[in-house]
């Protein structure tokens, strides 16, 4: 199936970044696609952290992931992008319609053309690190979760939390006057989470164990108890718990996009100029995904804010070649 109807420009993703793209694509009169292969838009944030708090978004002491979404598809809103869902963009090539050279986006559903794209894929294609242990399998999503997608689920439940980095240790923090009781494991006696988190963890009500293992999931329809290991002394310890949340990281890939064509960095950045400018013409990357050449990545939502604005705007110069890639201050516009 192929829709015939070019757009000006189709973003991919629905993050943050993605999401203010095409807020700023609509501020430049350009009509809007947004591909994402998720349900619901959001990326990482509605994945890994919607009742997370953050707190480095300009001109909120604090807001949560959720809310946060909320408000970017508030903001986008005005201009009326076209949103599609559950599509994962397969191939993209160069073709002619109507004199015209567009690209054309293949997904695992239809074909979509537009005249410019961004990329704001996140860390790309992510899947969670799965732990093989008897009843993890069993029972995922039935009381073993890799991802929390609402933390009204585990209120007032007994919560084992498997994991070292930030993402264990931020759960354990967001549900501790949340869960009934909350139990962390990790399998070595340092945690990888940042140092402020690790040092309210310590003083929280948290039960640590370290270096403890998960061994097995126990239950009857339903998680009722786990067995961990001392992976020192080998002893086991049976937990009665009634979740079970595993955070031992992603594993992420560029996925299709690495075969594109694009000039990358590495096995998950794709390399820019300083306009967010692959080495496709009319073809765009910005947030984590991208690699400024001369830069660091900072991988945070504000510099992706940054880069998905250069990258809208520099594809309504790229469009239209006499427009101005400056778009003027948003208060002068009556919207």
């Amino acid at each position: 199936m192929m829709s015939r109807n070019v757009v000006d420009i189709t973003i991919l993703g629905a993050g943050p970044t993605g999401l203010f793209a095409a807020f700023y694509a609509g501020l430049r009169n350009m009509k809007t696609k947004v591909i994402e292969s998720l349900p619901e838009p959001g990326g990482q944030l509605a994945v890994l952290y919607p009742d997370k708090f953050i707190y480095d978004v300009p001109g909120h002491p604090k807001v949560l992931a959720k809310d946060l979404v909320k408000l970017l598809l508030e903001q986008c809103a005005l201009f009326g992008p076209t949103y599609v869902y559950e599509q994962r963009a397969q191939t993209l090539c160069r073709v002619e319609v109507d004199g015209e050279q567009v690209w054309e986006i293949e997904t695992d559903a239809e074909t979509h053309l537009s005249r410019t794209v961004v990329i704001c894929g996140g860390i790309g294609a992510f899947t969670p690190n799965k732990l093989d242990r008897p009843g993890v399998d069993e029972y995922e999503g039935r009381g073993v979760y890799y991802f929390v997608r609402d933390k009204r689920s585990l209120r007032g439940k007994r919560v084992l939390v498997v994991g070292g980095g930030d993402t264990a240790v931020d759960w354990c923090l967001n549900l501790k006057d949340w869960a009934k009781e909350i139990t962390l494991i990790h399998r070595r006696e340092q945690f990888r989470a940042h140092e402020a988190s690790i040092a309210e963890l310590k003083t929280s009500s948290v039960t640590i164990l370290t270096p403890w293992e998960l061994k097995r999931v126990h239950g009857e329809g339903a998680v009722e108890a786990v067995t961990v290991f001392q992976n020192r002394t080998n002893e086991d310890r049976v937990l009665a718990v009634d979740a079970v949340l595993i955070n031992l990281g992603f594993k992420a890939a560029l996925g299709p996009i690495a075969d594109w064509g694009l000039d990358l960095a590495d096995a998950r950045h794709i390399r820019v100029d300083a306009s967010m400018e692959t080495n496709l013409p009319g073809v765009f990357a910005a947030g984590d995904i991208a690699a400024i050449e001369g830069a660091e990545a900072l991988n945070l939502i504000v510099t992706g804010f940054a880069q998905a604005t250069i990258a809208a705007n520099a594809a309504r110069h790229h469009i239209d070649p006499d427009s101005r890639v400056m778009p003027g201050h948003s208060s002068e516009l009556r919207l």
